[in-house]
């Protein structure tokens, strides 16, 4: 199994016919993604060169295809709409790459959009390796395996993932949640899900400075996940307080956010935190060695 995405996945992109969408829809496409068409207004009718038949909307685009997934490349002033419009039309999964959203759209889009899995905004997107990618991740870097991936950083993915494939570890799902304030799902929707697969039987979490989607992940761990191999790495411990680092979200405003609380929080719950990226490879399979031999 996986998390959020397989092989069954149908998946539409809206947006399909501008220079992002189009360019990161072939990409998908040789990847082996199930991509069953696209949407973008005023164009419904129109055959891209991939062959994939492009909708007005995609209610009309669910119709004809049964979509279940959609990816969203529109621009940020469009991206809420395109959201709702998933949503209206059914579809379970909508992976928004889009960066610059609003943050008033989005909060208005999570919370009232019940039912409809959102990953992002500002996001890469997710994969489960050797079955389907939806988003801009480079799918040359991803091993199918066992470890489950969440982060809040598309590049210290990559990062922490080419470190893991080529320690031979492999990924069941790699989940790039977004780096905004708001988003549509969280480390501990991830973590929730990643406990009921079978798939997976180990996790990494990359976060950052920011918010507390660290802390709140941390103390699910210690309640629900006590006996599984986990490792974190946090990124952004050395940006000045009251700037920003990168993303949206990643700053510190006070005491609250700080790479320091979120080490002691993960420690506290008994997940090693690694120093650097390049680290996690060899923390992951010490913890996995020695969970194993504890619970013999």
């Amino acid at each position: 199994m996986s998390i959020f995405l397989d092989k069954n996945s149908k998946v539409i992109v809206q947006g399909i016919t501008g220079a992002e969408g189009s360019h990161h829809t072939e990409r998908m496409l040789k990847y082996g993604t199930n991509i069953v068409g696209g949407v973008t207004p005023g164009k419904g009718g129109q055959t891209r060169s991939h062959g994939l038949p492009v909708f007005d909307t995609v209610k009309d685009a669910v119709a004809a295809t049964g979509a279940t997934h959609t990816c969203i490349f529109v621009p940020p002033p469009f991206a809420a709409d395109a959201l709702f419009e998933a949503y209206y039309a059914g579809i379970g999964t909508a992976v928004c790459i889009t960066e610059g959203v609003p943050v008033h759209d989005v909060l208005k889009v999570v919370g009232t959009t019940p039912g409809m899995r959102i990953i992002g905004p500002n996001c890469p997107g997710l994969i489960s390796p050797g079955k389907s990618s939806v988003g801009i991740m480079p799918g040359h870097i991803f091993l199918e395996g066992n470890v489950g991936l969440v982060s809040r950083s598309g590049t210290l993915t990559y990062e922490v993932v080419d470190g893991l494939t080529r320690a031979g570890l492999g990924q069941s799902t790699c989940v790039g949640v977004g780096g905004d304030p708001i988003i549509g799902t969280t480390f501990v929707d991830c973590l929730r899900e990643f406990a009921n697969d079978s798939q997976t039987s180990a996790i990494v979490l990359c976060g950052e400075i920011g918010g507390s989607d660290e802390e709140d992940a941390a103390a699910f761990i210690a309640e629900h996940l006590p006996r599984t191999p986990i490792v974190a790495f946090i990124g952004g411990r050395n940006a000045p307080p009251g700037k920003s680092l990168g993303h949206a979200g990643a700053i510190v405003s006070g005491t609250f956010g700080t790479a320091k609380s979120k080490i002691e929080a993960f420690q506290a719950a008994g997940v090693p935190v690694a120093d650097r990226p390049s680290e996690v490879p060899g923390l992951l399979a010490r913890r996995i060695a020695g969970m194993s031999a504890s619970q013999a």
